[in-house]
């Protein structure tokens, strides 16, 4: 069933909403994917907090005119889903492993701080670590001096209470 131009216009200003906050855009084809497949997709990107959508590729190409993500335009060709994150590597991280583990998705390209990538470059993307895995080693590189002199002197006072 089309979209009549009411729902058209929604469509695109709820798409070129998620791209004003967006750092990622990933585009990847879906052709042959089951529905259960799909389903699985979207949860793994609602709990990533990526915005996963299917939509008619002329309405994408109208939602990302005069944004960063405009160079992806040439990309927009054939049965495609659309991933847009505000974490820059969340988007990327969320299709690259899925499209591991099923073959009927494939990355084509997508789109970082203005750069259009192909999918070799989506894929290094999705290596970074997360925001949170970052802080996460730096909290522990931080914490591990303060740990290790804490032990030294938990064994310095333990010597000390052994000699007197």
């Amino acid at each position: 069933m089309s979209l009549n131009l009411e729902d058209k216009k929604a469509v695109v200003a709820e798409v070129a909403a998620q791209l004003v906050d967006a750092q990622t855009l990933v585009v990847a084809e879906y052709r042959g994917i089951e529905v259960g497949s799909m389903t699985k997709l979207r949860a793994q990107a609602r709990e990533q907090g990526v915005y996963l959508r299917v939509v008619k590729n002329t309405l994408v190409r109208r939602a990302v005119e005069g944004t960063p993500f405009a160079g992806l335009a040439d990309h927009m060709v054939g049965p495609l889903v659309y991933a847009i994150s505000a974490d820059p590597v969340a988007a990327a991280k969320v299709l690259h492993q899925f499209a591991k583990a099923d073959d009927k998705i494939v990355v084509k390209a997508g789109s970082y701080n203005g750069n259009v990538l192909n999918a070799a470059q989506v894929g290094e993307l999705a290596s970074i670590p997360s925001r949170e895995e970052l802080l996460s080693k730096l909290l522990y590189v931080m914490q591990a001096p303060v740990a290790g002199f804490a032990r030294a002197l938990a064994a310095l006072a333990e010597k000390q209470a052994e000699a007197a």
